[in-house]
């Protein structure tokens, strides 16, 4: 019998590295190594890095050092680093923090179990020297298709014979060539969760100043139609009733296969296949934003009105020394033809204060944008140089005091803003996929979920009144009665196949 081989994945940073460690998973658990949750029940804890900005850095390396101290407690025996912390720093990383026992990088994928056996048998595999991604794929996007680059996220089995026509998947613009069949993803589900992410493009082919993210991500390459399709229908057979949409801009979806409009045309085919009950288009870019687009997330069943927006700032001098586009009346234009077609429409946004050269004008001119936007959540950062990008290079740096001052301010308007928003819900009729239901007498809340303008993790949630024929995957109906600060509280009138109740007969119950 092949010895027991076991091994533990934890996850940190965004949605994008969740997909990748389910492909991990999916990688491992088909070459034979058993999954575990528990870090320290596992031979080998492989953590999925960020390496986003500083903080992000810092809870890697907590993690990573934190699941080295089992190898003196417990069944494990060795700690590996992957993710974009171990692809951005290589070499660096594993001299600085030697009680990894390996830091491998996206070209290590493919050969995963080999390169976790290597290691706990006591080899030694070569960390890799950091380098540009941008420069492994070609300059034009559409030479970029069928390029033998690693792809975090995009792994699929071979293919199976051609499908009906019937079932195939948005068609390719012309002169790009159909896969055989659909293919299934090589991906391993590590939770339960009625929520999943799928990639649908890797890399960013934008060059904001103060972002990393493309050297070591690489420059921006679309998944096909028919594996986004293929990789949500598995999904939904694995009892996910949402799945959300992830890359580094998904605005882009389709340009290097010939069709920057492609994403309009997979949406709803996407909202078609059994079992979803919502799709959600996560990271777009602004300035990208197209008409056909805003229609289609605003008027198709299944697919949330949701618009996860990166405004970054809205002073216009201080966007164009990001090397982005456009202000705040633009952008107040653009959320009120959103809101014009779907007036309970979620948008969310992340900002950067105190970038180089934010005068006290500029930052005025973000609270203006802030107080008139009316957005559902808020994330807010100060600004920090980070390694190899040009914003690090610029003059007009200002006092870390500053920063935090601005930051502090920023923080406290975003959360009664985004409180006030919460409280305009008051009354609205919702519907909640419910993810988590305590049992009776358990601490905390009977039952959460999330509307279509909350995503996974950022956004709030809805905390129902009463758990009564509730059950994690249900899409129920809900009216909102309250709220504690961004999240809202509900009650259920409607369960699927019960249309006896209407929001008003079950306030009057």
């Amino acid at each position: 019998m092949p010895e027991r081989r076991t091994v533990a994945l934890v996850t940190l940073g965004c949605a994008r590295n969740e997909v990748d460690s389910e492909e991990l998973a999916g990688r491992l658990a088909a070459d034979g190594w058993e999954l575990v949750q528990d870090a320290s029940g596992a031979d080998v804890a492989v953590v999925n890095t960020c390496g986003f900005v500083e903080a992000a850095k810092k809870d890697s390396v907590d993690a990573l050092l934190e699941a080295n101290d089992l190898k003196d407690q417990g069944r494990t025996q060795a700690v590996v680093a992957v993710g974009c912390m171990a692809e951005r720093y290589g070499k660096e990383l594993a001299e600085a923090l030697p009680e990894a026992d390996g830091v491998l990088g996206f070209d290590d994928y493919a050969d995963i179990s080999d390169r976790l056996q290597t290691i706990l048998n006591g080899g030694i595999h070569a960390s890799h020297t950091p380098r540009d991604r941008r420069k492994l794929l070609p300059l034009s996007p559409v030479e970029r298709q069928g390029a033998d680059v690693a792809l975090p996220g995009h792994a699929q089995t071979a293919a199976e014979p051609a499908p009906d026509p019937a079932a195939a998947p948005a068609d390719l613009p012309d002169g790009v060539a159909p896969a055989s069949g659909p293919r299934a993803p090589l991906r391993r589900r590590l939770d339960t969760s009625p929520v999943a992410s799928v990639k649908l493009a890797s890399g960013c082919d934008r060059r904001c100043s103060f972002c990393a993210i493309p050297s070591f991500r690489g420059s921006f390459i679309s998944r096909r139609p028919s594996d986004v399709l293929g990789e949500t229908r598995w999904l939904a057979e694995q009892g996910v009733k949402e799945v959300m949409l992830v890359s580094e801009n998904n605005t882009s979806y389709g340009k290097d296969l010939g069709d920057i409009r492609l994403l309009e045309t997979l949406l709803p085919e996407l909202a078609d296949v059994d079992g979803i009950e919502r799709i959600r288009v996560s990271y777009l870019q602004p300035a990208e934003m197209r008409p056909g687009l805003i229609d289609v997330l605003t008027s198709t069943p299944k697919i949330a009105p949701y618009f996860d927006l990166s405004f970054q700032h809205s002073a216009p001098g201080v966007l164009r020394a990001m090397r982005r586009f456009g202000d705040t009346d633009r952008f107040l234009e653009l959320l009120e033809t959103i809101r014009g077609k779907a007036p309970q429409a979620g948008v969310r946004s992340n900002f950067i204060v105190g970038f180089p050269g934010e005068s006290e004008a500029d930052f005025a001119e973000l609270e203006r944008f802030l107080t008139g936007a009316r957005l559902d959540a808020i994330g807010v950062f100060g600004y920090s140089d980070e390694d190899g990008t040009e914003a690090a290079t610029y003059d007009g740096k200002l006092d870390a005091d500053v920063v935090s001052e601005r930051l502090a301010h920023l923080s406290r308007l975003a959360e009664e803003l985004t409180a006030q928003r919460a409280e305009e819900r008051l009354g609205e009729s919702l519907e909640v996929l419910v993810e988590s239901v305590e049992p009776e007498g358990a601490d905390g809340e009977a039952a959460v979920g999330r509307a279509a303008h909350q995503a996974p993790e950022t956004d709030g949630q809805v905390i129902f009144t009463s758990r009564e024929g509730l059950r994690p995957g249900l899409m129920v109906g809900a009216k909102v009665i309250g709220t504690e600060g961004v999240d809202l509280v509900a009650e259920c009138y409607e369960l699927p196949g019960d249309v006896s109740r209407t929001p008003g007969e079950e306030a009057a119950r």
